[in-house]
This record gives C-alpha cells, sequence and structure tokens, in this order.
C-alpha cells in the first residue's frame, strides 16, 4: 500500500489519500463503483453508522467528507456544488454556502468549522472509505 498525499488517482489502484498523522489503523469500507460517481457531484453513504459525502472530481480523484454540514446540522454536504477556491478543491454548503476543502474537510470561511474527513482509496474500479 502506497501512501501519497496528493489527490487519489483511479488508475492506481494503490493510490491513497490521507492526512499527515494518519495511522496504519484504518478499516477499509467498500462505497460503490467508481463508475457509479457522477464527475463533479456528491453523494451520500451510510458508512459504519456515519454520513459520509463522496466525490468524484473531473480529475477522476475522489475525496470523501463528513456528510453534516457543521453550521446547520443537516445532513446535505453530499448536494453541495463542487468547485475551487484559491486552486484548492472544495465542497460548498448547500445551506450557508461555507466553501469546505476536500482535501482536509477545514472550512475556508470560518477556521474554528470543519468537516470530519476521511481517507479514500479505489481498488480495482471499487471506491474504499477509511474509517478509524
Amino acid at each position: 500500500m502506497t501512501t501519497i498525499t496528493g489527490p487519489t488517482a483511479s488508475t492506481d489502484s494503490s493510490a491513497i489519500t490521507e492526512p499527515p498523522g494518519a495511522t496504519d489503523a484504518v478499516h477499509w469500507v467498500a462505497v460503490c463503483a467508481l463508475a457509479d460517481l457522477v464527475r463533479e457531484r456528491g453523494v451520500a453513504a451510510l458508512v459504519h453508522g456515519c454520513q459520509v459525502a463522496v466525490y468524484r472530481l473531473d480529475d477522476d480523484t475522489v475525496w470523501a467528507v463528513g456528510n453534516r454540514d457543521p453550521f446547520s446540522g443537516a445532513n446535505v454536504m453530499s448536494r453541495g456544488l463542487v468547485g475551487t477556491r484559491a486552486g484548492v478543491a472544495v465542497v460548498f454548503s448547500p445551506m450557508f454556502k461555507q466553501a469546505f476543502a476536500l482535501s482536509s474537510g477545514s472550512c475556508l470561511d470560518d477556521p474554528t468549522q470543519a468537516l470530519p474527513w476521511y481517507p479514500v482509496k479505489v481498488v480495482d474500479g471499487t471506491v474504499r472509505v477509511g474509517m478509524p
């Protein structure tokens, strides 16, 4: 298993995105086929009781963050708009439009808020989300 700091490449079955300091104690859960994800859209998945928003970008990178908007409390992040801000891939909350970095879950509009961030890997065309 290879650890990289950049986005997950769908063509490399061993590519993984992990936050700095992540441990090897991650349980990988198959969520869906990569082909099932529409580019530039999010989907919600229930992974070990946690609502997770999974996104496939135009360049086939795949990211996962918590689905609960910390500002409204609604589980709607999978319905947010995907885009960039200052070169950072983000999802905009559909409720109040805050931008969250897909690479870390941090809120670019309010540094005191963040979404949970989950490592993602694509293995043989299957998207897997890492849970601690």
